[in-house]
């Protein structure tokens, strides 16, 4: 019966994945990450006690099962041994019961001594070969009822452990589907709080501003922070990407994942230097704008599930791979928002 350890973890381990620590100080009481974070160890520590005690009961089984074989089998050997023995004790039976007293006229009927002595020890012989069959016949008797015993009692034993085992794993497989639950619904809680507070702090009138800026120039102030700590991007921009990233999560069950989103002019400087004729030239970069993303996580190679997940869904949200993108240079991992052309 094979353990579902990998089956069981599999969920908790996801949930924990996905836990990202968002903006914020620290507040009086324990902070809702680092709470969730806890709650995920344990219940990954409980579930991991859990399977090695069940674990140990298998193995427990397992040389129950093959002691109940090993039993079986002398059981087998005992059977035969006196299923060899039942065709002489059968022609003993035979014999006494047709001459009960052993040729006794001979030995104490007519005769000469000699006869008399020679079928005394015959008789001896006979009667001593037969206490010798019938003594045999008597041990391997009780083995057999001895091992047939014991394996009725291993058997019974045996069913009983084994239902109490699947009940144990069906408990288990129960109870990582109702921790899993628990924990998702604690963390979507968590990721409403979260896109609630980003939302709060992100005024879509802060894009207007922003545009007034050179590219590059931003001020942070007019920028929205992403979910992703250290991103941000314009104002109408990310108030877009909340959403996009809560759909990704949805479908992938983690956030997407961003390299790159607002880029100062010294930054394009920097990029620029490292690929010369391939990045932007500083000061004309959609990320200079806030309105460029740089993605990771498997949007960065075309046609995997992430890209083309991407693909087909972006611009319900506003995001959209630009066609140059798809050739000069070729960029899968890059995304804007607004309106090509």
């Amino acid at each position: 019966m094979p353990i579902p350890r990998s089956a069981v973890l599999t969920a908790v381990f996801l949930v924990m994945a996905v836990i990202v620590a968002g903006p914020g100080s620290a507040a009086a009481r324990e902070d809702p990450v680092q709470e969730l974070r806890r709650l995920a160890s344990k219940a990954r520590a409980d579930l991991e006690k859990a399977t090695e005690q069940m674990k140990a009961r298998q193995k427990a089984l397992a040389q129950s099962q093959e002691r109940l074989r090993v039993t079986l089998k002398d059981l087998a050997v005992a059977e035969g041994e006196l299923n060899q023995i039942r065709g002489p004790l059968a022609r003993l039976a035979n014999a006494s019961y047709q001459q009960p007293a052993f040729g006794s006229m001979s030995i104490f009927g007519a005769g000469d001594a000699e006869e008399s002595l020679r079928a005394t020890a015959d008789v001896t012989h006979i009667a001593n070969g037969q206490q010798a069959l019938v003594r045999q016949a008597d041990q391997l008797q009780r083995r057999r009822q001895q091992l047939a015993s014991t394996a009725q009692d291993l058997q019974s034993r045996n069913a009983v452990e084994q239902t109490r085992l699947q009940q144990e794993i069906d408990s288990l497989r129960t109870r990582s589907v109702q921790l899993t639950r628990d924990l998702t619904a604690r963390l979507k809680k968590l990721e409403a709080e979260r896109e609630r507070k980003l939302r709060a702090r992100c005024d879509k009138s802060l894009a207007a501003k922003s545009r007034e800026f050179p590219n590059g120039l931003i001020p942070a102030k007019y920028l929205c922070p992403l979910p992703q700590k250290g991103e941000q991007l314009r104002a109408d921009a990310a108030l877009a990407f909340y959403k996009l990233n809560a759909a990704y999560t949805r479908r992938f069950g983690r956030e997407m994942c961003v390299t790159d989103s607002y880029r100062s002019l010294a930054d394009q400087q920097r990029v620029y230097s490292q690929r010369p004729g391939f990045a932007a030239v500083p000061g004309t970069s959609n990320h200079g704008k806030g309105q460029a993303l740089d993605l990771c996580g498997g949007v960065e190679n075309a046609s995997t599930a992430q890209f083309n997940w991407l693909e087909a869904n972006s611009r319900k949200y506003g995001w959209f791979h630009p066609s140059w993108a798809y050739s000069n240079p070729y960029e899968p991992w890059h995304w804007e928002y607004g309106s090509e052309g």
